[in-house]
């Protein structure tokens, strides 16, 4: 009865130990940022650093190509392809790791979701924070305006001005790949090479891997910016957006077909209590810092 006794202390002890352990890993995360961006600007950068010191947790920005141009001139299937294959050489991931998505405009957040969508032979994804990301897609396209110098402002305009569901601008013009036109949706299901895929959007063709793999989060949070000029419609940060056919007025995420028929397992997760829909005051990406504290340290912080 002693011996078994000793023994019984025994596993209750490494027990104990092991989840000790378990509980004092630390779980990474990346950042990726958004178009016309890298890792080396001084904003992602430091915002990195922030979410280090502020959860504890070891992060590092995930770049693609060359940043800046890559962003803008890489097809998002391409970029999801990419990021898939640094995140499995990244061995500090293997067991697991989060995703903050800083969006100024695609690549922040679309990618992000082709990370855990997409990724076939990746680590899990446990916490994804969306900080302004157009899920939904956005019927607006953005043009290159003054951040890019004369001739290569002037042709990245004209292709944004040319036929958005063409292949030649679907293969060239990053955010090609998430506009949707809500009065030419058969066009956008049937040409654009991203979006239509990454939501599950395409009759008989939807793939219960993504959704699996989606509504294994732990959290999804998504982050609408209250003055936000760059995304349209903003509700497409709560994947919100327009009823098919018409330009108004911009449907709930809970409203939309997306939602209701559970493409993507955006409706499991959130009966689940695992969505939270945040709205913080500010234009694209300008979040105080309380708020930062709030809505995205606690996803990074040290957990089991």
């Amino acid at each position: 009865m002693e011996e078994k006794g000793l023994i019984k202390q025994f596993w209750v002890a490494v027990v104990a130990v092991a989840l000790l352990i378990h509980v004092s890993v630390s779980v990474p995360f990346v950042v990726l940022h958004g178009i016309t961006a890298a890792c080396s600007d001084p904003t992602n950068a430091n915002f990195t650093q922030l979410l280090m010191n502020l959860s504890g947790s070891q992060g590092s920005c995930l770049e693609i190509g060359d940043g800046f141009f890559a962003s803008m001139l890489m097809p998002l299937t391409q970029q999801a392809e990419i990021a898939c294959e640094k995140v499995k050489q990244m061995k500090e991931l293997s067991q697991g790791y989060n995703i903050v998505g800083r969006s100024q405009m695609e690549q922040g957040n679309l990618v992000a979701r082709g990370l855990i969508e997409f990724c076939d032979g990746g680590p899990p994804v446990y916490n994804y924070i969306s900080l302004g990301g157009p899920h939904a897609g956005i019927s607006s396209v953005p043009t290159c305006g003054a951040q890019m110098p004369g001739l290569v402002c002037d042709a990245f305009d004209a292709l944004v001005k040319a036929d958005v569901y063409s292949e030649f601008v679907q293969d060239h013009f990053a955010p090609s790949g998430y506009f949707k036109n809500p009065m030419d949706m058969k066009r956008y299901l049937e040409n654009s090479k991203y979006l239509p895929k990454l939501s599950n959007e395409i009759p008989n063709q939807r793939n219960s891997t993504y959704k699996d793999r989606f509504t294994s989060l732990h959290n999804l949070v998504l982050v609408k910016f209250q003055n936000e000029t760059i995304i349209i419609p903003n509700d497409s940060t709560w994947f919100g957006f327009y009823p098919d056919g018409q330009v108004e007025p911009v449907l709930p995420a809970n409203k939309t077909a997306l939602y209701t028929e559970d493409w993507i397992g955006l409706k499991t997760l959130d009966a689940a209590g695992k969505v939270k829909f945040v709205s913080v005051p500010g234009g694209h990406l300008e979040m105080a810092d309380h708020d930062v504290l709030k809505y995205i340290v606690p996803y990074l912080q040290n957990q089991s």
